[in-house]
């Protein structure tokens, strides 16, 4: 366990994080999702597989969770978690190339830091949120053709988030460098109808996709 300092409006705040060294030169920091925090096994059993395949990776909260409230704060609070985290992966491994992921409202969070002007390598998604369910019609999206560097889209053909499925193809399509790696008959949190598994094994299962991406990236 290691903590973070946060610089907020209202004062500086600290958040705790996982760290876990890897061996192939690149970090990817892992966000939670709105409702949960890092310890939730989809990510640790997500985390824990990127580890597996030699990455370092640091897994942490948003200040909301450590506070205890259940709803997120503000966006630029979030966005200033993304920056002091990436600071803190650059510290301790300055040689390494740093990725971000994030479940769903983390993983958006960090797209937004990232056309604010946060440098990291690259963007990995699972379930990006585009719109709250049953609204299609407010769309979170403006902000990612201002993305330069490659982002990767882990999506579930289901997911409420995300339709219809056109939508979803023309944000993808407005990206300066993204692509999809589709999970069939899978919903928000890659949940398969009649296929019941653990958190943990479904967030184990994505890693490899992601693993992919990154050294995929890396090698252009």
């Amino acid at each position: 366990m290691v903590e973070i300092l946060v610089p907020l409006p209202a004062g500086d705040v600290t958040i705790t994080a996982d760290w876990v060294d890897g061996d192939n030169g690149a970090i990817i920091a892992v966000a939670h999702g709105a409702g949960t925090g890092k310890d939730h096994p989809f990510l640790t059993g997500f985390a824990d597989a990127l580890n597996d395949e030699g990455f370092s990776t640091l897994r942490f909260n948003f200040p909301y969770v450590e506070q205890g409230r259940r709803m997120p704060g503000p966006a630029a609070h979030a966005v200033a978690t993304w920056r002091s985290v990436v600071e803190f992966a650059r510290i301790r491994e300055p040689a390494a190339t740093v990725w971000a992921a994030g479940k769903s409202y983390g993983g958006r969070m960090a797209s937004m830091a990232v056309a604010d002007g946060l440098v990291v390598d690259g963007l990995a998604y699972l379930g990006y949120p585009l719109h709250p369910p049953g609204r299609p019609d407010r769309p979170r999206v403006e902000h990612l053709p201002l993305i330069a560097v490659p982002q990767l889209f882990v999506e579930g053909t289901t997911d409420p988030f995300i339709q219809p499925l056109s939508q979803f193809e023309e944000a993808l399509a407005s990206c300066q460098d993204a692509r999809v790696e589709w999970i069939e008959g899978a919903g928000h949190t890659f949940e398969v109808k009649d296929r019941r598994r653990p958190a943990a094994e479904i967030g184990a299962s994505l890693a490899p996709l992601v693993a992919d991406f990154v050294r995929g990236a890396a090698d252009r």
